[in-house]
């Protein structure tokens, strides 16, 4: 009889775990992207050879560990408020500035039972800067990361690397996701635009790459660029048949743009796909709900609602940027 029993209970599990496979590889996934400059996520300890000094507890920002964890506790807010349901399945960061803060986001942090894994680059960036993608393993199976290095140009500055990460979605297909933080328009936007060509140069040899062994091959480029979407930088990466989705994306309460400057929205951030993403493609949009948001009491409307005013630390702040969200439909 116990023999009988434990055959029934085998057959049971053998039933459930093929059902869990035949939904798995189902053929559909629905996928939720978000792109969001966190606005300077540092610890309190200074990294050696880094200027880092402005964030530390005896500084003028005086960036305490309860200032730190409440800007954790915040991002994770914004995060997870991105999605409908559950959580969004890949979430590419610009300013954060080592393992132990994408540790502490993704651990300790109001992230912590939501299971994401992270991939991050180690770059030279003076400030100690990087991008970083958070990844559900539930929906993609990371098969290779590694960060590229931007070789400088006479009067650049060492800047942050890209980072290139490739996965497997739910749906079997294959994802090539880069992140990119471009140089800043630091000296003005003209004296500083061929640093941020440079950076488009390098991802493009990477894509290039990629699509000569996989010619139809499926990419998404998100970050910040520090240029609008008709900028040569942003411009030169679209005409290599990468298309800007971003571009016209809208959020709530009159929010056009993922960050405010003098009273004028514009889109620092960008979202571009090649063509065989572009079809699955559901929807874009700035995510501005109120909470993200403070009164412009100079201009008038609604502007982000950063961490520091100036050197005045706001406890209910969360970054300078709004997090831009797109939505795909994988099914074949």
């Amino acid at each position: 009889m116990l023999r009988y029993s434990r055959r029934i209970w085998l057959l049971l599990v053998i039933i459930i775990l093929n059902s869990s496979f035949l939904i798995l590889h189902s053929g559909a996934q629905r996928l939720t992207f978000v792109e969001y400059n966190v606005e300077n996520i540092f610890d309190t300890r200074h990294d050696e050879g880094k200027q880092d000094e402005e964030f530390l507890p005896d500084a003028t920002r005086q960036w305490t560990e309860k200032r730190y964890w409440k800007k954790l506790d915040r991002i994770g807010q914004a995060i997870l408020s991105t999605s409908e349901d559950g959580i969004p399945d890949l979430v590419a960061l610009c300013e954060v500035e080592n393992d132990q803060t994408l540790t502490d986001l993704t651990k300790r942090s109001l992230l912590r039972n939501a299971g994401y894994e992270y991939v991050m680059t180690q770059s030279p960036d003076a400030r100690g800067v990087d991008v970083a993608l958070m990844y559900s393993p539930h929906t993609f199976g990371l098969i290779r990361s590694y960060g590229l290095r931007v070789d400088t140009i006479p009067g650049m500055k060492p800047t942050r690397d890209i980072l290139y990460a490739c996965g497997q979605l739910q749906s079997g297909d294959t994802l090539h996701v880069f992140v990119v933080h471009a140089p800043s328009r630091n000296g003005g936007e003209k004296a500083s635009r061929p640093f941020r060509l440079r950076t488009a140069d390098r991802l493009l040899q990477a894509v290039v790459s990629i699509r000569t062994i996989s010619p139809y091959a499926k990419i998404l480029i998100s970050g910040d660029f520090n240029d609008y979407h008709d900028s040569p930088a942003v411009q030169q990466i679209a005409r290599h048949d990468l298309r800007n989705i971003s571009k016209e994306a809208r959020g709530r309460y009159g929010v056009k743009g993922t960050y405010r400057y003098k009273g004028e929205w514009n889109s620092l951030d960008h979202i571009l796909v090649s063509p065989y993403i572009y079809n699955k493609v559901d929807t874009v949009f700035i995510h501005s709900p109120k909470f993200l948001l403070e009164e412009d009491k100079f201009y008038g409307g609604f502007m982000p609602r950063r961490t520091y005013k100036g050197m005045k630390y706001q406890k209910k702040g969360f970054s300078d940027h709004l997090p831009l969200v797109a939505r795909f439909k994988f099914d074949e």
